[in-house]
């Protein structure tokens, strides 16, 4: 899986923004007949969490450098599903767009049938954010650092529960992960969304939870919760001073990201028309320093570096899926 490297962001903003600008000039009068009215981007989650924040403040200034009004459209439902139908059903001409995430890849695999093709009917706009997940654990638990996690489970197997948000979710993923790599048992208590979820680790209901460290920061701090790693392949910007689980031991990459994708068909001067749209929101101070204030960081990049993400995100949770042997009722 490729890892986004914060020291190289800015240089791969300027490649990507030269990129868009060759397109540009020799496409000026296809650019100028869109858009002629508002532009719809569906997100498939409940307003407020990462993703839909994510869309939101990308997609702000739109209205302003387009012309045009930019709906935000919640449309949860499904495992996402829901929301990526809709847009793979839409008109490819550039005016409904759709945000999607980790799950949008896991889906592929994870059910057995789908009413879009993942492949075909889909076009990559740009990645737009990350936001890293850190292992968490109410202090019941008595647990500091994996280490006490891994010694605790292999003494009491099975003892020890982590949640999710959902079966084929990416906290259960990682908790699958965690129990592979680390050679231990834990019970998975599976939930509708990540706030009851989160809801019940803070009430000591479950002992532990793969979360985003924008969602749980604030409780580690209030000492409601503790951090026993961060689940990333380098520490955080964010949290410096908190090891990674690779550094202890067991590489477990676990994050929320969100990108842009497009109905199939859309013309090739839109995709690049709005790809820099994405780069030029990412590069504005306004945006960087939003993100920076929530923990999550920038992806600018091309729609082929977002595609050939998303294929990479899809064999790798595909192996975790089929290892763990983890199922959704149909």
């Amino acid at each position: 899986m490729d890892s986004f490297d914060p020291i190289s962001r800015r240089a791969l903003l300027g490649g990507a923004l030269a990129c868009t600008a060759a397109a540009f000039s020799s496409n000026g009068q296809a650019q100028s007949a869109w858009p002629a009215r508002a532009i719809k981007i569906i997100v498939p989650f409940p307003p407020g969490g990462t993703t839909d924040y994510v869309t939101r403040l990308v997609t702000n200034d739109w209205s302003r450098t387009l012309g045009q009004p930019v709906i935000i459209e919640n449309k949860p439902g499904g495992g996402t599903v829901i929301g990526a139908d809709a847009l793979a059903k839409a008109p490819s001409d550039g005016y409904t767009l759709g945000c999607v995430s980790g799950s949008f890849c896991v889906n592929r695999t994870l059910l057995k049938k789908l009413p879009y093709n993942t492949d075909k009917d889909f076009r990559a706009l740009g990645l737009m954010a990350v936001s890293e997940h850190a292992l968490v654990a109410h202090p019941k638990a008595q647990l500091r650092t994996l280490a006490d996690l891994v010694r605790l489970a292999k003494a009491r197997p099975g003892a020890l529960s982590y949640a999710s948000f959902g079966p084929g979710s990416t906290p259960n993923l990682s908790g699958e992960m965690l129990k592979a790599h680390a050679g231990i048992d834990l019970l998975h208590v599976p939930y509708k969304g990540q706030a009851p979820a989160l809801n019940d680790l803070l009430g000591g209901q479950v002992d532990l939870m793969f979360g985003s460290w924008l969602e749980v920061r604030d409780h580690i701090a209030a000492g409601k919760l503790t951090v026993l790693g961060m689940a990333s392949l380098k520490r955080s910007p964010f949290a410096p001073d908190v090891p990674t689980l690779a550094e202890q031991g067991v590489s477990i990459e676990s994050n929320t990201w969100a990108g842009l994708l497009a109905p199939a068909g859309i013309p090739d001067v839109l995709v690049q028309r709005l790809n820099a749209e994405i780069n030029r929101a990412l590069a504005q101070r306004s945006t960087i320093d939003a993100f920076a204030k929530n923990s999550v960081s920038p992806l600018p990049g091309t729609p082929d570096k977002f595609a050939a993400y998303m294929r990479s995100e899809q064999a790798r949770f595909a192996e975790i899926i089929r290892t763990a042997n983890i199922t959704v009722e149909s």
